[in-house]
């Protein structure tokens, strides 16, 4: 491990599925640096028996196997992985930007990948320190929500970004809003034009278009990102001087609140 590195842990019975994905673009390049510390393990690498078995089935009935605590615990306490561990589970709380944000700005973390129809319960309780989901939905196993949450972390780690002002202009980062429309070259595709404000070269009044855009895009498309906040007045002006240039409609009475949902 490169001092000063951000570790990071995953235990997982498929690690060719971690390894390969994170060795591509930022995460790989940041892991090359010495800037992240990435370590995979196998917990059948921790069983006792020929057929390095993980599983077993489950007390009471049911269908399909659960991951037995014996080798996830061996696996753990043998490679004493940075902390905290989180048990990639559809249980979890909901993973989100600030959570990933507060993961970036520790010295590290670690991730457990369940398989089957999950695991033996006391390895969330005793072993894990947390569970996390990445949504409202069932995988075959936690590898994919670890690959997602290893890169929302660790692209905000210092150094990784080659431009570190990126990630406070992207979606759910500062207010909490999405991020305004991007566009490059050429000007006009199609018939579809950039907007001529962004073509001004007037930078006050591009940073004002795009927080306008920003705040428009959010009460169309994620109004429960604002639900609770008061509009400021110098928002509620920025979307009427830009009503008419913005690529998502304002809607045409906003009370400054989003609707109770």
């Amino acid at each position: 491990m490169t001092a000063g590195s951000f570790r990071v842990d995953v235990f997982t019975i498929f690690p060719e599925y971690v390894e390969k994905p994170l060795s591509l673009s930022l995460v790989g390049r940041a892991c090359a640096a010495g800037i992240v510390d990435l370590r995979v393990h196998d917990p059948r690498d921790w069983t006792g028996d020929a057929h390095r078995t993980v599983d077993d089935a489950p007390f009471g009935g049911g269908p399909g196997m659960v991951m037995a605590p014996e080798p996830l615990f061996a696996a753990v306490e043998a490679v004493r992985p940075a902390r905290p561990l989180l048990l990639c589970s559809a249980s979890g709380s909901r993973f989100d930007q600030t959570w990933a944000r507060e993961l970036a700005a520790g010295e590290g973390f670690s991730l457990l990948c369940g398989r089957y129809e999950g695991v033996d319960q006391r390895v969330a309780d005793h072993l894990c320190d947390g569970e996390v989901s990445i949504g409202d939905y069932v995988l075959a196993g936690g590898e994919a929500a670890a690959l997602v949450i290893v890169e929302a972390v660790t692209r905000l780690v210092p150094g990784v970004m080659g431009n570190e002002a990126s990630a406070a202009e992207e979606s759910f980062a500062g207010d909490g809003l999405l991020e305004y429309p991007q566009y490059t070259r050429p000007a006009e595709f199609r018939g579809w034009a950039v907007p001529d404000v962004l073509r001004s070269g007037d930078h006050g009044r591009i940073a004002r278009w795009r927080r306008a855009a920003a705040l428009a895009r959010t009460m169309q498309r994620r109004p429960d990102l604002l639900r609770g906040r008061t509009l400021h007045p110098a928002d509620r002006a920025l979307l009427e001087e830009f009503r008419a240039e913005l690529p998502e409609a304002v809607p045409d009475e906003f009370s400054g609140e989003a609707p109770p949902g």
